[in-house]
């Protein structure tokens, strides 16, 4: 964990400040009750676009497929929601349809990304705007709501005290981080961000591992649709939008190399902290919608600027100790 004390140190001296600007409103125990909200659905989704960064990718369309998920399950859950079928094995048809919905998207993207060999940037813009123009047709420009009591539980009901979306959270930082820092799967993820080819010469199915890369950041956005759809009780074509410029900062934040190769689920789970407070700071100063983006917007090019000047520091280190040996 020495490796996150930066992140730490950050975290503390944000939460303080903001706490010294306005105490009686970011200290209040409804605004401490929001950030925690927030987190989850923040958390996995930058989690999703954290897991494709780290191939040399990115996914934009991330926010548009939990929106796409989400309409799908709502659509569902709203027709036979109030029926008289067991309430408990809709609410598991309504996840399923949910998972199935982001698998399409997931595969969309890996196939041409993967297997066709498009610019991820492009495909998942193209992806991006796609998701958008069905979610309207779907939903008319409003939204799909009135879903039966039981579904709330996924948003807002707790295991032990502890809130029902956090333990989802918990659930997948673990199995991520299992998945990418323990197992040879995760070891061919980083391979490929490193080099791929490289990973091609070395007998990994680069191809494949992008597909699965892909269907699981779109498995985690529907993940984060069923607990927005459960908590706000609605669900829009612009559901969780403003979460793709910061989950991509707080990837970044979080130690992700943005050319792949590098990056750890701890620092990003502290970055998505760091990014949570950020943003509810300057919501409680009343700061502008458009100037907290762009906020967010220069943070993650001073962290790209700073990993930039790193990297160079190390190649620089590099060619000078190889000068010396040679010489």
């Amino acid at each position: 964990m020495k490796k996150y004390k930066h992140l730490f140190i950050v975290f503390i001296a944000i939460f303080i400040l903001l706490s010294l600007l306005s105490p009686s409103r970011f200290l209040s125990l409804n605004n401490l009750q929001t950030m925690l909200a927030q987190v989850p659905e923040f958390g996995i989704i930058t989690l999703g676009m954290m897991i494709v960064i780290l191939t040399g990718g990115i996914n934009l369309s991330i926010t548009s497929a939990s929106a796409f998920s989400g309409i799908m399950a709502a659509s569902f859950l709203v027709k036979y929601g109030h029926s008289d079928f067991n309430i408990f094995l809709i609410i598991l048809a309504t996840v399923i349809i949910a998972i199935l919905a982001a698998i399409f998207t997931g595969v969309l993207n890996g196939t041409i990304i993967a297997y066709i060999g498009v610019t991820p940037i492009i495909v998942t813009l193209g992806t991006k705007i796609l998701l958008e123009g069905i979610c309207i047709r779907f939903t008319k420009g409003g939204g799909i709501s009135n879903y039966p009591e039981e579904f709330f539980y996924l948003g807002s009901g707790t295991i032990f005290g502890i809130p029902v979306p956090f333990v989802i959270f918990a659930l997948i930082v673990i199995f991520l981080y299992i998945l990418l820092e323990k197992t040879s799967w995760g070891t061919k993820v980083y391979f490929i961000g490193s080099n791929e080819t490289a990973a091609n010469f070395s007998g990994i199915n680069v191809r494949k591992i992008k597909m699965q890369v892909y269907i699981i950041s779109s498995i985690l956005s529907a993940a984060a649709a069923i607990i927005m759809m459960s908590r706000y009780n609605s669900v829009k074509a612009n559901l969780g939008s403003s979460y793709l410029l910061q989950s991509i900062a707080a990837s970044v934040l979080g130690g992700t190399n943005i050319a792949g190769g590098k990056g750890s689920v701890f620092g990003t789970v502290i970055a998505i902290g760091i990014i949570q407070i950020i943003s509810s700071g300057l919501n409680i100063l009343n700061v502008n919608r458009f100037i907290t983006d762009s906020i967010m917007g220069l943070i993650l090019i001073v962290v790209l600027l700073i990993n930039s000047f790193q990297n160079n520091h190390q190649l620089s280190s590099l060619f000078s100790f190889r000068k010396k040996v040679g010489s």
